[in-house]
């Protein structure tokens, strides 16, 4: 059967990866994909922390890798730049951040061709160096950071409404119109959203292995969580309608505990509307977290979880509340510090 297996065009963008680059780009050339069927696209963002250096050096020494500039400098752009340049009949994204499993490109493909599925993907597992980041790791794989996806269970098998990075045929990727590049973040998710309400079907399989590296400071969670509450509030926009209700939830909370905190200035009904928010919120946390620590090697996040869960969401909602100023009251483009924050990773 590998023999008979179509050309496949992993594809990856970056920018300013040198730490993370190597890994990610062994971790492919390790895989058991039969190498003449194979090329990796990686579609640089002019990096100039010595990322294009490495990327140079490696694709002297294994010819299936190409370098595609990428001016813009964003994600959106880099991936349609790789996509156009593929010769391959299925894309398969990557991310820098990211290690595959050795068969995580055969199952790609195996449960593509399966599935007849429009667009297939694993669950995200995570990778951790650090007490931090193995928090944020387990609160990530909670229902009570992300409302329940399907992409946060590992051991899940079916239709779902994304999955984490994608695999499909590349004429599907033209027929949809590729990544929408206006769509600095969550354009894994408005192409998914375009998959689904085309009639199509996107299939999560615990099969397709590959382990992320989530951020390793509250601070840098809660900017990236607001970036993407910010960008979702646009993929709603566009489309009218959210992929899924629990997207509201956060940017509701926030919007509703800033406005009795307002009020609460000028009435007592007003404040102690806000201390049982407040406290409800609270005490859902720490029942979370117990129950997401109730594992004896867990016990010694029980004091840091609850602020990461808090930084998953307050992000989240923050987020959103200004990209529903920015792109539904106010009208106009998204702000700098919401696109120039994220030029400078691909993830």
């Amino acid at each position: 059967m590998m023999n008979s297996l179509p050309l496949v065009s992993l594809i990856t963008p970056c920018r300013n990866e040198q730490k993370n680059i190597r890994q990610c780009l062994d971790s492919i050339l390790a895989c058991d994909y039969p190498a003449d069927h194979l090329e990796i696209l990686v579609a640089d963002g002019m990096s100039d922390d010595g990322t294009r250096e490495i990327l140079s050096d490696y694709a002297s020494h294994f010819p299936a890798i190409q370098i595609i500039d990428n001016p813009q400098k964003i994600t959106p752009t880099g991936l349609n730049s790789a996509i156009k340049a593929a010769r391959g009949e299925i894309i398969v994204r990557l991310d820098a951040h990211t290690n595959y499993a050795q068969d995580y490109v055969r199952q790609c493909v195996e449960v593509l061709l399966e599935t007849g599925a429009d667009n297939v993907g694993g669950a995200v597992r995570t990778k951790t160096n650090g007490y931090l980041q193995e928090a944020i790791s387990i609160a990530f794989h909670s229902p009570f950071s992300a409302g329940g996806a399907r992409f946060h269970d590992v051991d899940y098998e079916g239709y779902v409404d994304t999955v984490t990075y994608g695999c499909w045929r590349k004429d599907k990727l033209f027929e949809l119109g590729l990544f929408d590049e206006e769509l600095i973040r969550n354009q894994d998710d408005e192409l998914n959203l375009r998959i689904t309400r085309s009639g199509g079907k996107i299939w999560q399989s615990p099969r397709i292995r590959s382990w992320y590296q989530p951020r390793a400071s509250l601070s840098a969670l809660f900017r990236q969580y607001s970036q993407y509450g910010y960008w979702k509030v646009r993929v709603i926009q566009k489309h009218k309608i959210p992929a899924s209700w629990r997207h509201l939830v956060p940017g509701a909370f926030v919007a509703s505990l800033t406005l009795l905190g307002v009020l609460a200035a000028f009435s007592g009904i007003a404040k102690w509307l806000l201390a049982v928010e407040l406290s409800l919120y609270l005490l859902a946390n720490l029942a979370a977290t117990l129950v997401t620590c109730r594992e004896p090697r867990r016990f010694k996040f029980i004091p840091i979880l609850p602020l990461v869960f808090a930084a998953y969401h307050f992000g989240y909602g923050y987020g959103f509340l200004l990209g529903l100023i920015d792109f539904v009251l106010l009208k106009r483009g998204a702000r700098r510090s919401f696109g120039d924050l994220t030029r400078t990773r691909s993830t």
